[in-house]
C-alpha cells in the first residue's frame, strides 16, 4: 500500500512544482454546486459562463460581474459569442436563448426537450445546435426557424462547421452526420454507439470524433473512414488538434494523444475518470492542457507527464478556455478562475481546431489555415 501511495503521488496532476508555479490572476464565485458548461470570451474580454442553477453570467476581464441572466432551468449547453456581440446558448427548460451584450433577452426559441447541445456559429449568422427531441435546428440571426432535420435519436453532439459550410455532428441513434447549410443530408457514417462526442475539423477537411462504440473515428470530408482507432471504453468527451496534425482527447480513465494517421502517440491512465463534457487544449510543441474531476488544471508534455499544475479546489467538469494572450478560463464547482502561469505559455496552437468549439468565441467553425 505505501508503495502504491509512492507510485501514484508521483504522478497525480496535482503535485507541487515550484520551480514552474503557474499564476491565478483572480477568481469569480458561483453560487452553483457545478458546471458542466465552458467559459466562451468575447472579442471585448468578456467572459460568459453557465450553470447548472440556470445562470448566465457576464464576468470583466479584471474577474468583477457584469451582468447575469436566468434561464428557466439548468444550462449545460456552453454559450457561443457572435461577432456583434450577441450570446448564443440553450437551456433544459427546452429553450435556445440569444441575448444582447447587455444581458437583455433577444429572444427566445422553444423546442420539445432539453436543449444541452452548444451552438455552431456561421459566416452569415445562422446559428446551430441540436435538441433532445431528436430535431437539429437551424435559425436565423433574429431567431425565426430557418429549417430543422430530424434524426432517430438525442442530439447532445454540438456541431461543427466546416470551411465550405457543412455542418457535422453526431447523434444517439449512433449515425454522424453531414448536412449542406440549407439543411440536406450530404451524408451520414454509422457506427455502433451513441455519439455525444463534439467533432474537430482538421485543415484538409478531416472530422474527427469519438463514439460510444469505443473507436476513434477519422472521415474524409465526403463521408468515407480514413482511419479508425480502437481505444475501448466509453467515449463521449471531444477531440481537439494542434498546428501538426496531432490529437488530444479523454478517454474515460485516460489521457491521449494519437498521430495524424492514426497511431496512437501516448495514453496516460488516470485514478478516476474524466467528464465527457472535457476536453483539452492543444498548445504548441507537442504539449496539451487539461482540467480535471479531482479539481487540478495543469499542462502536459509531448509524452502526456505533468508539466506544471494549479490546484483549484473543486472539480472540473468542463473544457478550458484558453485565449490568444495566454489566460486560461477556467470553470470548476466552486468558480470561475482566470489563470497565468508566470513561467510557461499557455497561447493554443496555431490549427484549425485547438480546443472545444474551435476558438475563445465558442463559434464552433473551423479556422482557415490559408
Amino acid at each position: 500500500m505505501i508503495l502504491w501511495l509512492v507510485i501514484l503521488a508521483g504522478w497525480l496532476p496535482c503535485r507541487a512544482d515550484d520551480t514552474n508555479d503557474p499564476s491565478v490572476l483572480w477568481k469569480f464565485r458561483l453560487p452553483d454546486l457545478r458546471s458542466d458548461s465552458s467559459p466562451a470570451v468575447g472579442l471585448d474580454g468578456t467572459i460568459f459562463q453557465g450553470t447548472f442553477f440556470g445562470w448566465m453570467w457576464a464576468v470583466t476581464p479584471d474577474g468583477k460581474e457584469k451582468w447575469r441572466f436566468k434561464a428557466g432551468l439548468e444550462i449545460m449547453s456552453s454559450p457561443a459569442v457572435a461577432d456583434d456581440g450577441t450570446i448564443y446558448f440553450g437551456s433544459r427548460d427546452r429553450c435556445f436563448y440569444a441575448l444582447t451584450p447587455a444581458g437583455k433577452l433577444k429572444w427566445k426559441f422553444k423546442t420539445g426537450a432539453w436543449v444541452d447541445s452548444s451552438p455552431a456559429i456561421a459566416k452569415d449568422g445562422t446559428v446551430y445546435f441540436g435538441s433532445w427531441d431528436q430535431q437539429f435546428y437551424a435559425l436565423n440571426p433574429d431567431g425565426v426557424l430557418k429549417w430543422k432535420f430530424a434524426t432517430d435519436g438525442i442530439v447532445f453532439s454540438s456541431p461543427a462547421i466546416g470551411a465550405d459550410g457543412t455542418i457535422y455532428f453526431g447523434s444517439f441513434d449512433k449515425q454522424f452526420y453531414a448536412l449542406t447549410a440549407e439543411g440536406k443530408l450530404k451524408w451520414k457514417f454509422a457506427t455502433q454507439g451513441e455519439i455525444k462526442s463534439s467533432p474537430a475539423i482538421g485543415p484538409d477537411g478531416a472530422v474527427y470524433f469519438q463514439s460510444g462504440d469505443g473507436n476513434f473515428y477519422a472521415l474524409n470530408s465526403d463521408g468515407t473512414r480514413r482511419w479508425q482507432l480502437r481505444t475501448g471504453d466509453y467515449q463521449g468527451a471531444s477531440p481537439v488538434l494542434d498546428e501538426t496534425g496531432i490529437l488530444y482527447l479523454t478517454i474515460n480513465r485516460k489521457l491521449a494523444s494519437i498521430q495524424a494517421g492514426g497511431q496512437l502517440r501516448w495514453q496516460t491512465s488516470l485514478p478516476e475518470p474524466l467528464f465527457p463534457s472535457v476536453a483539452g487544449v492543444a498548445l504548441p510543441s507537442g504539449r496539451s492542457a487539461f482540467g480535471f474531476p479531482w479539481g487540478c488544471f495543469g499542462v502536459r508534455d509531448d509524452r502526456g507527464y505533468p508539466v506544471w499544475q494549479v490546484w483549484l479546489k473543486g472539480s472540473v467538469h468542463a473544457a478550458p478556455n484558453i485565449t490568444s494572450d495566454g489566460i486560461a478560463y477556467v470553470c470548476n464547482q466552486q468558480a470561475l478562475w482566470a489563470i497565468k502561469p508566470a513561467t510557461n505559455s499557455l497561447v493554443p496552437a496555431n490549427s484549425s481546431w485547438p480546443q472545444w468549439r474551435a476558438n475563445p468565441q465558442h463559434t464552433g467553425r473551423v479556422k482557415s489555415m490559408d
